[in-house]
């Protein structure tokens, strides 16, 4: 399954030729607002950075291929009273499912790690303030045990919102040898994808 991050939360997960696009966003500082073919959109929760969809143009005719279950959860650590719920999703195609976990706000329940698990890729918010923080993040993904994490919803340099906490924070709660950073956006994963915290970079 091949991964493209556009940045934020926002993420393009294609197999078979089939493309779904993951929480388009609109007005995050330093990134232009999405624009983009798909054959399918799938938001989140229903704010702008996460649901902006006026730019996706959706193509039709491809048969989806992915297999979607949906987990409800909430945007805060107050059962939705702040901000509301959150709809994280997994995506399972050709043996590889992705988990993409929205702007969850507070550690997962026991519940609702089971209906999580078992995933291969995990794409996580990590920067605190309107998602969970690095420290609950990696409680998160040490839950779940996905072979592959993604951080997102982080700010590097002037991109993203400033409140929010940067990626190292995120990173250095892992041994050095399992973060990978790598120099492009686009990330391909088999079922022998080895384990790893995979950085990405904007283009």
């Amino acid at each position: 399954m091949k991964l493209t991050w556009l940045g934020h939360s926002c993420f393009i997960l294609e197999s078979g030729g089939f493309r779904a696009i993951l929480d388009p966003f609109q007005g995050i500082p330093g990134l232009p607002d999405v624009a983009a073919e798909a054959d399918a959109v799938y938001c989140s929760h229903g704010h702008h950075d996460h649901a902006y969809t006026d730019r996706i143009t959706l193509t039709a005719g491809k048969t989806n291929p992915f297999a979607v279950e949906e987990i409800e959860t909430f945007h805060d650590d107050a059962g939705g009273a702040k901000r509301g719920k959150n709809t994280v999703r997994r995506f399972t195609a050709g043996g590889v499912t992705v988990v993409h976990l929205g702007d969850l706000g507070h550690l997962p329940t026991q519940a609702q790690l089971a209906a999580i698990k078992p995933c291969d890729v995990l794409l996580i918010p990590v920067g605190g303030y309107y998602t969970i923080d690095a420290n609950t993040a990696k409680q998160t993904a040490d839950a779940v045990g996905a072979r592959v994490v993604v951080p997102m919803h982080y700010r590097r340099g002037g991109v993203g919102y400033d409140v929010i906490g940067t990626v190292d924070t995120f990173t250095a709660l892992y041994p050095p040898e399992l973060v990978r950073r790598y120099p492009t956006n686009v990330l391909t994963v088999e079922k022998d994808t080895p384990e790893q915290v995979a950085v990405l970079s904007l283009p």
